[in-house]
């Protein structure tokens, strides 16, 4: 048995376990966000899977409902306005992102992968054309969700999953799965309305450096 077999097998007894013991967690969540605003409970969005194939991934509802479709968060002026009181909640501790399970028992997804690109985020999917990252599947998390997430540019994001496919087994899984829960909960790379801040730091950090240096002399 070849590991991407290991692996779907893996992806259908630990969903359907979550499924199972996270459901009073579903039931709470779904009462808030009902109470907080009106529209569905469950956010579905277009999304690339293994192959560049499109699928619907699922998310509970963070944002009105009103929001731009298909627009990225960090591509909205002023992106809190949109989010919602709860949607702010379940945003910081990816709690958000729970219904994906869902996905993970229909097969589109896996637990670990790369984070599967919106259907019109030509440049992310380019990219990862570079390293074979779109020829895995998707996942839930993934190496580059726990090296900088909302914060790394697009190049470096790319290049990351490319590592993941490189490294693709077991213990790079496992790495990825305990690296996420340490992630969340210090809710590492979570960056409302941006992308790349990291690289953006480094940058006006380098020109202060550079703006001192030439005031010393």
């Amino acid at each position: 048995m070849n590991y991407m077999t290991t692996k779907r097998l893996i992806d259908i007894i630990l969903s359907l376990l979550g499924l199972i013991l996270l459901s009073p967690i579903f039931l709470i969540l779904i009462i808030a966000i009902k109470i907080d605003s009106r529209g569905p409970v469950l956010f579905k969005q277009k999304r690339i899977g293994i192959h560049k194939s499109h699928f619907h991934i699922l998310k509970f509802r963070t944002m009105r409902i009103d929001t731009p479709k298909d627009t990225p968060t960090h591509l909205l002026d002023n992106p809190d306005q949109w989010i919602t009181r709860v949607g702010k909640f379940l945003r910081k501790t990816s709690l958000d992102e729970l219904p994906q399970i869902i996905n993970i028992v229909k097969g589109e997804m896996s637990i670990i992968g790369p984070r599967p690109a919106l259907w019109n985020q030509f440049d992310l999917i380019a990219e990862r054309d570079k390293y074979g990252a779109n020829d895995v599947p998707v996942g839930l998390t993934g190496w580059a969700q726990i090296n900088g997430r909302d914060e790394l540019p697009i190049e470096i994001k790319a290049k990351l999953d490319g590592e993941y496919v490189d490294r693709i087994g077991f213990i790079m899984d496992v790495k990825c799965f305990f690296g996420t829960i340490v992630s969340v909960f210090k809710s590492d790379g979570v960056v409302e309305g941006g992308t790349g801040v990291k690289a953006k730091a480094a940058e006006e950090n380098s020109n202060n450096s550079k703006a001192e240096e030439t005031v010393a002399k």
